[in-house]
C-alpha cells in the first residue's frame, strides 16, 4: 500500500485562499457600510473603499448576484433585498425575554429592588419577566399577570408614544371599571412630563405603598415593543431616589433597546390608533 505524503506547498496555498476569502468577506461588509445613506455611483464608492474601480465593480456586483446590493442606473448601488428579508428574520428570531434578562438581572442587583418586563397585550400590560429584589418586600405581580395601563408605571411607560386621544380612552375605561381612581388633569399632566423625560412612575397607583420607575423598550424602528420597570416598597422609594433611579432604568432599557437594533436617536413611527 502506498503511502500518503503531505504537501507543503499544498498546504500553504490552502491557508493563502483562507486568508484572501477572509479578505473578500471583510471588504464585502465594508461595502455595505459605505452604502447605508443611499444610493452611491462606482468612483465614490471605490474612493470610500480605497480600491480600484476594477476590483471595487466585482465586489460590489457579486454582492447584486447574491441580492445584498442593487444597482440603479444613473445613481449607483444601494442595499437589496435580501437584507431586508434577514433583517425581518433577524427580527423574528430575537427573543426579548432572553436578550433582556441578564440587563434585568444587572438592574435589579445593583437596586436590589424587584424588575419586570413587559409588553402590550390588549389595552393590558402582560408581565413576561420578574426578578425578584434582595428586600422582604412583597410585590403581588406574577410572569403572565395582566395589569392595567394607566395605573401602572409599566403599563405607562408601554403608553408614551400614543395620542392624547388614546390615553383619554384608556384612563376612562379603567377609571369606569374602578381599576384606577386618580384625578385626570393631575395623571395627564404627569404624562405630558413622562414623555419628556423618557421615563414613567408609579406613586401607589396600582399597590398600596408600591413605587416604580419604568421605561420603555424600542426595536430597530424605534417603536416601543416593552418595557422595564423597577419596583419597591414606598419607604424605600422616596420622590428623591425615583429621580435617581430614573437614569438607571433609562440606561437599562435602552441598553435592551440597543440589543434589539435601535439606535438613539431613531424617531418612532406614527403609531396606528388602537381602538
Amino acid at each position: 500500500m502506498r503511502q500518503k505524503t503531505s504537501n507543503p506547498e499544498s498546504g500553504e496555498q490552502e491557508e493563502k485562499s483562507k486568508v484572501s476569502g477572509s479578505q473578500t468577506l471583510q471588504r464585502g461588509l465594508d461595502l455595505l457600510d459605505q452604502v447605508i445613506d443611499g444610493p452611491i455611483k462606482l468612483a465614490d464608492l471605490s474612493e470610500r473603499m480605497g480600491l480600484t474601480r476594477s476590483t471595487t465593480h466585482r465586489l460590489a456586483n457579486a454582492m447584486v448576484d447574491r441580492g445584498f446590493l442593487t444597482f440603479l442606473p444613473r445613481e449607483g448601488y444601494q442595499l437589496g433585498p435580501k437584507l431586508l428579508q434577514l433583517g425581518f428574520l433577524a427580527q423574528a428570531q430575537a427573543d426579548v425575554v432572553q436578550i433582556a434578562r441578564p440587563h434585568l438581572e444587572a438592574l435589579a442587583s445593583a437596586s436590589e429592588d424587584t424588575v419586570h418586563l413587559g409588553r402590550l397585550d390588549g389595552d393590558q400590560a402582560l408581565y413576561l419577566d420578574k426578578i425578584a429584589g434582595r428586600r422582604r418586600v412583597e410585590i403581588s405581580s406574577r410572569i403572565g399577570d395582566r395589569h392595567p395601563l394607566t395605573s401602572t408605571g409599566l403599563g405607562k411607560a408601554l403608553l408614551l408614544d400614543d395620542s392624547e386621544a388614546v390615553w383619554t380612552r384608556l384612563f376612562d375605561a379603567e377609571r369606569e371599571d374602578g381599576t384606577h381612581d386618580a384625578d385626570a388633569a393631575l395623571w395627564f399632566d404627569r404624562m405630558r412630563t413622562y414623555v419628556a423625560q423618557g421615563r414613567t412612575f408609579d406613586l401607589e397607583e396600582n399597590e398600596d405603598q408600591i413605587r416604580c420607575v419604568a421605561a420603555p423598550v424600542r426595536d430597530a424602528a424605534g417603536a416601543i415593543v416593552a418595557a422595564i420597570s423597577l419596583s419597591s416598597a414606598a419607604q424605600y422609594m422616596d420622590d428623591e431616589r425615583m429621580q435617581a433611579l430614573s437614569a438607571e432604568v433609562r440606561a437599562a432599557a435602552h441598553a435592551i433597546s440597543a440589543d434589539l437594533g435601535w439606535t438613539p436617536g431613531v424617531k418612532p413611527p406614527n403609531r396606528p390608533a388602537r381602538r
